[in-house]
């Protein structure tokens, strides 16, 4: 196949050669064919060949998508990307080992790289940084964030001093979308109790008028408002005389037990007000 060929089957080979015919005299060999190449994940000028399966792909996510629609479900896996040792060249088709610049040509394969991840990217917009603490790296510019030792993870300096710690929190899977959080892509939010979820999972979950932590319960916002309307809603709506009779209730915003008066629109904790309880039954609880 020579060079009209090539150009012909890749249509970013080509448009790369565009870009470099038309400004030959600004754009220097490394800088050749930046934010050209790449995938729907990433811009970069190279290619990964996968350890495990010795099948070549864009980035890791590629790799992921393809082995995670595998028919057989024993073929399905991911790549472990510190394990990345060969790169291929999206400009010239050079594989070699793992580096920031093409043996070959000498193109830059990413503008941002990272030889611990193996990771490349031409958008720098994205303020990428590794965190050794986290052992890979994560974006939005490493002044605006911080390592929690307990959580496990990197937080929003917002958060520092001001987030209930879980340890490990971010090494589990999402509760909605179950995606493991840790090296997930998406944003994430960090619950009052501690817990945590993508972000976008998070807005799906109110906007469904759900109020309380898929994982222990408690409230993820300030529901005082609603406790009062509720405080109303029960005292005028009276009970039936043989409905008037207490129940025992454990509370899952404070943790404590105790008894409230039965009503069929909720029952409210003694010692912190909330209505989020559930009924307690022969050793059992209840919803």
């Amino acid at each position: 196949m020579d060079e009209h060929d090539v150009a012909a089957v890749d249509p970013q080979r080509k448009q790369a050669e565009n870009v470099g015919s038309s400004s030959s005299n600004s754009v220097s060999k490394e800088d050749f064919g930046k934010s050209v190449y790449g995938c729907d994940h990433y811009r970069r000028r190279c290619k990964l060949r996968a350890p495990c399966c010795n099948q070549i792909f864009t980035c890791r996510h590629c790799h992921n998508e393809a082995t995670g629609a595998l028919s057989n479900p024993k073929e399905r896996h991911e790549l472990v990307r510190h394990e990345v040792k060969q790169v291929i060249c999206a400009v010239c088709d050079t594989e070699q080992q793992v580096s920031d610049i093409c043996s070959n040509c000498g193109v830059k394969f990413g503008e941002y790289f990272c030889n611990i991840c193996k990771f490349y990217d031409d958008d720098t917009s994205k303020e990428q940084f590794h965190c050794n603490e986290c052992g890979i790296c994560r974006v939005g510019g490493r002044e605006n964030f911080f390592h929690c030792q307990k959580c496990g993870s990197c937080y929003s300096v917002s958060l520092l001093d001001n987030h209930l710690c879980v340890e490990n929190s971010m090494k589990n899977h999402c509760p909605i979308c179950y995606e493991f959080l840790f090296d997930s892509t998406k944003g994430t939010t960090i619950m009052k109790c501690g817990h945590t979820m993508h972000s976008d999972c998070y807005n799906e979950m109110l906007n469904q008028n759900q109020y309380r932590c898929p994982i222990c319960f408690k409230s993820v916002l300030n529901m005082s408002r609603t406790w009062e309307r509720l405080d109303l809603e029960i005292e005028a709506t009276a009970m039936p005389e043989e409905y008037h009779y207490e129940v025992l209730i454990l509370c899952n915003d404070c943790n404590n037990t105790g008894k409230a008066f039965f009503h069929i629109l909720g029952h409210k904790c003694r010692q912190c007000n909330s209505y989020n309880t559930r009924k307690i039954m022969n050793g059992q609880n209840h919803q």
